[in-house]
């Protein structure tokens, strides 16, 4: 029997993190994790500010994340996280070793349309340009996956689970 995956889905901001990790869980039928809610209240108030985080801002939120990755291991889960650079993936692999990553990727004019049209969310279009130049795409060596982020949700989730079925026990 195959063990489900803990899985990270990643990505910039507006590539439709928390749309596809719901859906995702729910095919996969494992529990959903909001990224967004492991952020210290601090943390959100800069990003609602325009102001990007540092990576000091960013260690607890991984390090919480990670736990949480870890307390599913063997159990599966999805869990939304940017994981923009090699080092805050390395951080979460530190403690969840199991972790998968799938990195939602896209045309930059479709993701600043997308986050054009949400409303409710802290992360504010200005700060799309820091977003991309911070992302660090996943490596050969990570275990994980990229998806495109064109079309509806439904077909992006299909692309996920599509590429997840093609990874290995041991990935990547």
């Amino acid at each position: 029997m195959r063990t489900p995956h803990v899985v990270a889905v990643m990505g910039v901001a507006g590539t439709g993190k928390t749309t596809i990790g719901p859906l995702l869980a729910t095919r996969l039928g494992v529990p959903y994790a909001e990224g967004d809610d492991f952020h210290p209240r601090a943390s959100i108030a800069k990003m609602s500010a325009g102001v990007p985080l540092e990576d000091a801002d960013r260690w607890p939120w991984l390090d919480a994340i990670g736990a949480w990755a870890q307390g599913r291991a063997g159990l599966g889960g999805v869990v939304s996280c940017s994981a923009l650079k090699r080092s805050y993936r390395d951080r979460l692999r530190a403690t969840a070793p199991g972790l998968v990553f799938v990195h939602l990727a896209g045309d930059r004019t479709l993701i600043e349309d997308r986050m054009g049209h949400r409303r409710g969310h802290f992360m504010p279009t200005a700060l799309l340009d820091s977003q991309f130049a911070t992302l660090q795409p996943l490596q050969p060596d990570e275990a994980g996956v990229v998806v495109d982020v064109s079309g509806s949700p439904e077909e992006i989730t299909d692309r996920a689970v599509r590429a997840l079925a093609g990874l290995s026990d041991g990935h990547p």
